[in-house]
């Protein structure tokens, strides 16, 4: 694919194929993920890509643990609740999947089956754990070089065919994950990415949420100066 593309082309996928994911080709990807920049090349990030057996405890525990009301325990923080046009972007994109879905405002079921699908890593073959060394834990580049690192790779599975979605309910029970996951002490879980072949038949797979504007994000300084209008 050309850049344009992937950027312009690329979604998140919330339903999947069972069909495995070849190993070479997750490293494939993973390979160009890690070209990502990072603060000083400190390259903090670790992956643990996890299928089979192993993910299917991490479902089963995850979905017990959350239907038993056992408090999430997410090593990454998590922050305050989102107010303002962070938390209208929020109902947003939930009003455009829920409109895909058929689930109906009222239906308590459904609505509660739809966020233990994130708990289930969305039923993807594979699941990539993105962990941070835990001697860079206290600087706040880290979890920046990690978001880098993450867009980087969702964006390289698309180029390959592969669907993707970063989530956090996934890494919600991190002791459930750390066991089965076998993740080092010395590491940080950050956030999982459901990873696999795109179902294109799930209706929550068309959705695209929307982006403010260029216009709306961007400030421009100094362009109209009579020195940049003569560069020009």
């Amino acid at each position: 694919m050309e850049f344009d593309d992937v950027i312009l082309g690329r979604r998140s996928i919330r339903g999947y194929k069972p069909d495995p994911v070849p190993q070479e080709l997750i490293k494939e990807i993973l390979a160009l993920a890690i070209r990502a920049p990072s603060s000083m090349n400190t390259q903090p990030w670790n992956f643990y890509v996890i299928t089979g057996e192993p993910l299917d405890r991490i479902r089963q525990g995850n979905t017990e643990r959350n239907l038993a009301g056992v408090p999430h325990s997410r090593e990454f923080r998590i922050g305050q609740p989102f107010e303002g046009v962070h938390r209208e972007r929020q109902i947003g994109v939930a009003k455009q999947l829920f409109s895909a879905m058929g689930i109906a405002r009222d239906d308590k079921q459904q609505r509660q089956d739809w966020v233990l699908r994130g708990f289930r890593q969305f039923d993807a073959p594979v699941c990539v754990i993105i962990t941070y060394d835990r001697q860079l834990a206290s600087s706040d580049d880290t979890a920046f070089d990690c978001g880098a690192v993450a867009t980087a790779l969702v964006n390289a599975a698309w180029s390959r065919g592969l669907g993707a979605v970063i989530n956090s309910q996934g890494i919600m029970q991190s002791p459930v994950v750390r066991e089965h996951a076998g993740i080092a002490d010395d590491q940080v879980i950050m956030k999982s990415i459901a990873l696999g072949w795109p179902d294109h038949s799930f209706p929550a797979n068309a959705v695209v949420s929307e982006r403010k504007s260029v216009d709306e994000a961007t400030t421009f300084v100094g362009f109209e100066s009579d020195g940049w209008r003569q560069r020009k």
